[in-house]
């Protein structure tokens, strides 16, 4: 069962950090219970990887201003240390379908505008099969309002019950299995060629194109 934690989110572009997520990606499909990959390399832009430091990586679900955390992957990676990490999909969190994306959560940077907030990243949207879940009515709701609030591809988001920064404003409820997880709304990811970049893409892009079909 899922506990959820609502929470609002404002980003603006400046909000994501650098951590550009290289997989997955539009075109990445994951099979429930088989070992898969987050991978990431830092983009060359401020703030570094050092900067963004220990995070939390999960997967998602949702819309720009909306997100509710599925699953929790990693509670605690030091993106700068590492450059990728394993999971097993688990089945139970949704059905067949491309609206997941990963968002990265940095557990000590801020966002530079509004510290407030954590810095976020996201990935572009990808598959999971071999699904036996469904998703809720709330958090169908918040994928449906993607016509008015579209995310974008490769770039990055959070969850909590704290808002977070803006250049859009962005709500997000968190729910993890077993245990709740905050969460920030992703900016505008990186298509696949692009890969999902975790900067302010969910909140600019995002918030301009982040769980765009091209871009999650």
């Amino acid at each position: 069962m899922f506990s959820k934690a609502f929470v609002v989110l404002a980003f603006t572009s400046a909000a994501f950090a650098n951590v550009f997520i290289t997989a997955p990606v539009a075109s990445t499909t994951y099979t429930a219970g088989q070992q898969a990959t987050v991978q990431w390399q830092d983009d060359g832009q401020s703030p570094s990887l050092a900067d963004f430091g220990p995070a939390k990586i999960s997967i998602y679900a949702g819309n720009a201003q909306q997100q509710t955390s599925l699953q929790l992957l990693n509670g605690n990676v030091d993106v700068s240390k590492v450059s990728s990490i394993n999971f097993t999909p688990d089945a139970t969190i949704g059905p067949n379908s491309n609206e997941y994306f990963i968002r990265v959560e940095s557990l000590s940077l801020k966002d530079a505008k509004q510290p407030q907030f954590p810095a976020l990243a996201f990935s572009a949207k990808f598959t999971l099969a071999g699904m036996t879940g469904t998703f809720s009515a709330e958090v169908q709701s918040q994928i449906n309002g993607q016509a008015t609030a579209p995310l974008a591809g490769p770039t990055p988001a959070p969850a909590s019950n704290t808002p977070a920064p803006t250049p859009s404003p962005a709500t997000s409820s968190s729910a993890s299995k077993k245990a709740s997880s905050s969460s920030a709304a992703p900016s505008a990811s990186h298509s696949a060629s692009s890969a999902m970049g975790v900067r302010a893409g969910w909140a600019g892009a995002i918030l301009g194109a982040v769980i765009g079909a091209a871009v999650l």
